[in-house]
């Protein structure tokens, strides 16, 4: 019998989503369906370049064309994506952003940073468009882990009005208070300057289109964090703790910030980092020095996905001191760890937009 196209959208419709729980054709996911004769080939759109269920969404479509329509078919299965998004109203320079992701901590120190980094390099280098603000005023950092401390915005424009072009390095564009400071200067601000600071990032900037805006925030539940739920549409939140007992403390106290009916913000999930320690000569032994298991543990209790555990080695300082991401260096246990987590954050912002979406259509 010979293979039509209609006989490749049903047995495509066997082939589920595994976070959306619908199948593909359902959801739309199929086009350009090409039949010549034992030759087929169609395109998935994907929600995320990042999806982790990529390879198993591929397979699943071979093996449903071969079980239900033929099984000597040569199957060309091109996956693609169009990364989702909720925005539903003009937000000046921000209009073109499809998911705003803040990153936040309770408290200092627990590597907000490194992981903010790390989380927008490895979604550029799995083919999203990418940004990141350096939303932390009194502490920059950014212009250090991407090596653009000498770099300056460039002019750009945004419907006629002069803005800033934002720095690019390795695929991510980002602006940081820290371009607008010496190494040896202050940023002394009051809580009103400093947030009319980091909304100035937001809005004086000509980011363009982009998938993803990661927002590194400083450590807290202060004015900055506030005024950014309030003035920025944030999509989710990720929330950063070490194991230890003290800063899943206050990891606490930055989950229920978000929650907070006045803000309103989805908690993407949490990230447990410097999970264990790994020695370079004994890359197989962990060592658990700020404790086993504790920011896990933290979200299971809290019904939370536990988005990635991240080891404390040190070529991940080194890489951040150096101003390489430690993504960047391919095959090694962390950089697997930090393409994991940035998989699991691009998977539940996935899941988040279908359900709100869902929602919407279900209230008209």
């Amino acid at each position: 019998m010979a293979i039509t196209i209609d006989s490749v959208i049903d047995a495509l419709k066997y082939v589920d989503d595994p976070d959306l729980k619908k199948d593909l054709v359902t959801l739309g996911m199929i086009k350009d369906v090409v039949v010549d004769e034992k030759n087929v080939s169609f395109t998935v759109v994907l929600t995320t370049p990042a999806c982790p269920m990529k390879d198993m969404i591929h397979n699943a479509c071979v093996n449903a064309i071969k079980h239900y329509v033929d099984k000597e078919a040569i199957v060309n299965v091109n996956m693609t994506a169009n990364v989702t998004s909720t925005r539903d109203k003009d937000l000046g320079t921000l209009s073109q952003v499809k998911n705003i992701i803040a990153v936040a901590s309770g408290k200092g120190g627990v590597g907000k940073s490194t992981i903010s980094a790390n989380l927008a390099v490895a979604l550029a280098k799995q083919g999203a468009k990418v940004g990141l603000v350096d939303a932390d005023i009194y502490g920059p950092s950014q212009t250090i882990m991407f090596d653009v401390q000498n770099d300056m915005p460039g002019k750009g424009e945004y419907e006629g009005k002069p803005k800033m072009k934002p720095v690019e390095s390795y695929g991510v564009k980002l602006n940081s208070v820290g371009f607008l400071a010496g190494p040896d200067q202050v940023i002394a601000l009051r809580g009103p300057m400093a947030s009319k600071a980091l909304t100035q990032l937001f809005t004086d900037t000509a980011w363009g289109e982009l998938d993803y805006l990661i927002v590194d925030l400083p450590p807290g539940t202060g004015d900055i964090q506030i005024t950014l739920c309030s003035t920025v549409p944030i999509t989710g939140a990720v929330i950063v703790s070490t194991p230890q007992q003290v800063a899943l403390a206050d990891a606490r106290k930055g989950i229920a910030l978000f929650k907070l009916p006045a803000l309103n913000v989805p908690v993407l999930g949490i990230v447990e980092n410097m999970a264990y320690f790994t020695p370079e000569e004994l890359p197989e032994n962990k060592y658990y020095i700020f404790g086993r298991d504790g920011a896990k543990n933290l979200a299971a209790e809290m019904n939370l996905p536990l988005l990635g555990q991240i080891p404390l080695v040190q070529s991940i300082r080194e890489a951040g001191d150096a101003g390489r991401p430690a993504i960047l260096q391919e095959t090694t246990p962390q950089a697997l760890a930090f393409r994991e987590m940035a998989q699991n954050v691009a998977q539940q912002v996935a899941i988040l937009n279908a359900n709100k979406i869902k929602e919407t259509s279900a209230t008209v």
